[in-house]
């Protein structure tokens, strides 16, 4: 483990730094440069609406150029996405020659949620240090990755380091949002971004203790569930408030809305998910751990996914979820309601059939309310649990938290794995970083990071991309 802590101390920095910098001795230049990118980047307001992807994209790419990346090796990725313009940013790190290996693709995103300035406590879009934390929209979510990524690519250029396999760096630019940016790099600018697998810097990573601060287990991300909404729709004639009809719109959504309450959808599980609770049943005591262990065991077991269930933690590792997230009704105060819509959000599980959900919905709402998928989800199956990727990520988890343990992990969200995946290359969440559940404050107010783990990410990268790309052992 490297225990070297980060001295804190008041320094200022020119343009993008606040407050409460490492002093320079604690830093190594390549920290340094690190700080100094982490710094630029947050300080541009990628959120939705501001146009400002772009930007982000452009600093980077003057970064590699100046490092001795070539020109035709760096690709801005313009797109007209919904609400702004982004863009995607591919860089490409050659091996010497042919290889025989395919290359490996790392991901992250350039774009962050919105964050209002009134609401946060320091300003958002500038990088702060202050206790042993980095503030700022997107210290975790998700430049601290985007910054990990092209640190350790111009740390190993000045390195001279020759890998013995093509590594491709694919930034997105919407992840926050619709996710276009990464469809379109795998659709129309395959050539771009093939590769045999992808590393997400956006998914997985590692859990401390809540009291000691220790590093409990590393979550390498094989599997995300997808999303997807559906428009739950009441109709009725309507007419005047003073004349009141027994049917209703919104007593048919009310009605609705109690049967969902009591769904549940049939116990699913993969290899990854019965890893994954076995692992965690070590760890969680009670009879949340035993039903852990029990359905790890035994996927069939009622009684065990009936205890799980009552967790919301862990309920998604189980089964498909939907639950009710907006309603939206009525046209006016003194008339009866013609239509009412209720958005039911689901995180479904892979290999479970859009359809075979949408089917479900409407058998559990009946015929009085309609249901219709929005949108367009993408689905995607896991991705194999490969020893040789998860030895190489055990090993450079051990270079920063020697105690950790390196567990398989379902994410109940979407990332752009998602995408990867769907379009052929497996992908793998494999964060560098180690925090508190109470310190993960992305999407929200005040978002931050420990200065520690974000130094500590920078070895991990460095560690795991040299395991991956050294001539050896493939």
């Amino acid at each position: 483990m490297n225990s070297k802590r980060i001295a804190c101390v008041a320094v200022a920095m020119a343009m993008t730094i606040a407050a409460g910098t490492a002093a320079a001795a604690d830093l190594t230049p390549f920290q340094t440069r690190a700080r100094e990118i982490y710094a630029k980047v947050i300080s541009i307001p990628s959120q939705l609406g501001n146009n400002k992807v772009p930007a982000v994209a452009e600093y980077l790419a003057g970064e590699f150029r100046a490092a001795g990346f070539p020109a035709e090796d760096i690709h801005i990725l313009p797109f007209k996405g919904t609400g702004d313009d982004t863009a995607s940013l591919v860089v490409r790190y050659r091996a010497s020659g042919k290889s025989g290996h395919k290359p490996i693709v790392l991901l992250a995103h350039m774009d962050v949620v919105t964050a209002k300035r009134a609401d946060w406590v320091r300003d958002p879009y500038t990088l702060v240090e202050e206790n042993g934390y980095f503030y700022g929209r997107g210290t975790y979510d998700d430049k601290q990755g985007v910054t990990a990524l092209t640190a350790t690519f111009l740390r190993l250029k000045a390195e001279k380091y020759v890998p013995d396999r093509d590594i491709i760096l694919y930034f997105s630019g919407d992840e926050e949002t619709a996710q276009d940016t990464a469809a379109d790099a795998v659709k129309n600018h395959r050539d771009l971004v093939d590769a045999e697998f992808a590393l997400n810097a956006d998914a997985g990573g590692g859990t401390l203790d809540e009291k000691s601060g220790k590093a409990l287990y590393f979550t390498m991300q094989t599997a995300e569930k997808y999303y997807a909404d559906f428009a739950v729709i009441t109709h009725n004639p309507g007419g005047h408030s003073s004349q009141p009809r027994a049917d209703n719109a919104i007593f048919d959504i009310a009605a609705a809305i109690d049967k969902l309450r009591a769904l549940r959808f049939p116990m699913m599980s993969n290899e990854t998910t019965l890893a994954q609770l076995e692992a965690a049943s070590v760890r969680t005591p009670g009879d949340l751990g035993k039903a852990f262990a029990a359905f790890a065991a035994n996927p069939h077991d009622e009684a065990a996914a009936a205890v799980i269930w009552k967790d919301p933690a862990y309920v998604g590792l189980t089964r498909t979820t939907c639950i009710p997230t907006m309603i939206d009704g009525g046209h006016a105060p003194n008339a009866l309601p013609q239509s009412v819509k209720l958005n039911v959000n689901c995180r479904i599980f892979p290999g479970h059939e859009l359809e075979d959900v949408r089917r479900t919905l409407q058998d559990t709402v009946g015929q009085g309310a309609d249901v219709a998928v929005v949108g367009s989800p993408l689905s995607s199956d896991p991705s194999p649990l490969r020893k040789d990727i998860m030895d190489a990520v055990t090993r450079a988890v051990h270079a920063i938290q020697p105690e950790a343990t390196v567990v398989p992990g379902q994410g109940s969200g979407a990332s752009d794995s998602l995408l990867f995946r769907a379009a052929g290359i497996p992908a793998y969440g494999v964060d560098g970083n180690f925090m508190k559940a109470s310190d993960d404050f992305s999407h929200g107010l005040n978002e931050r990071l420990s200065t520690q783990s974000f130094y500590d990410s920078l070895t991990y990268w460095h560690t795991l991309l040299k395991d991956l790309t050294s001539k050896r052992k493939h």
